[in-house]
């Protein structure tokens, strides 16, 4: 039986593929204790420079698979309380937090439906490249849902509260050019362009500095929660760091040297 969650991992670049294109990628329960163990298994790895999250087919991800969801309707509301809350608490915020805490940049790759967690999870990445013809919606209060997957967190973040606020509670539709207004995704390319732009992006990663990329990832994850006088010693204490490496050796000499540098990461 093929995995729901695909991992391949080949010169320091991981690719984790949802992988149930025939259901648009929806989000089953065996899909979430995949993507569990997938992301657990990167989050142990040294070797990996940049991450790149994928859908098979189509389609990024359709939201949660309903046809899971309505085998729990018999189950009292208690039963169902446990039951769901198990889940999420299991399966899907492990997953979100192991790709936040990896320190090299994580990018989504994203084609067609991007619907409830599949945008909670495009979110929390570090970057996002859509094709022109992606589309968006938060999905959950369809269903009468609140949301999963960090949206919550992460949506104020990216767009403000009261702009979060509307696109949960009212679920509207958008497309790839107002989702990079919006912040949502970065970049927008037509779909045959899609691969390459994908791949420039991993390749320009790759050749850049990683450890001070994995130090930007590490500040901007921790700033919402700090005071400016904290952030600050955070920042002094990354950039010291950042300057004891060969890196910035590489890089001083080469802007001095009027060469492109050549960092090892």
């Amino acid at each position: 039986m093929t995995s729901p969650v695909l991992l391949d991992v080949t010169d320091g670049v991981a690719t984790l593929t949802l992988n149930r294109p025939a259901a648009l990628n929806a989000l089953s329960v065996d899909m979430m204790k995949a993507l569990a163990e997938a992301t657990a298994r990167l989050a142990h790895r040294d070797d990996l420079r940049v991450v790149v999250v994928e859908g098979a087919g189509d389609h990024f991800m359709a939201g949660g698979d309903l046809k899971d969801f309505a085998a729990h309707l018999h189950l009292s509301p208690e039963s169902r309380l446990a039951t769901f809350r198990a889940m999420i608490e299991q399966y899907i915020n492990p997953s979100v937090e192991a790709l936040q805490g990896l320190p090299v940049p994580v990018i989504a790759r994203v084609q067609g439906a991007c619907a409830g967690f599949g945008m909670s999870l495009v979110l929390g990445c570090d970057m996002a490249v859509a094709t022109d013809t992606a589309y968006f919606t938060t999905a959950y209060s369809s269903i009468a849902l609140s949301g999963d997957g960090g949206v919550s967190w992460l949506l104020p973040r990216v767009l403000g509260r009261r702009r979060a606020f509307e696109l949960l509670m009212l679920a509207d539709r958008f497309d790839a050019a107002e989702a990079q207004r919006l912040g949502v995704v970065n970049r927008v390319v037509p779909a045959a362009e899609l691969d390459a732009a994908v791949a420039d992006l991993v390749a320009r990663i790759r050749r850049g500095p990683g450890r001070c990329y994995g130090e930007i990832k590490h500040l901007l994850n921790a700033s919402p929660d700090q005071s400016l006088g904290a952030q600050l010693q955070l920042e002094a204490e990354a950039f010291a760091r950042c300057s004891a490496r060969p890196d910035f050796d590489e890089g001083i000499n080469a802007f001095l040297g009027k060469r492109k540098a050549r960092f090892n990461g």
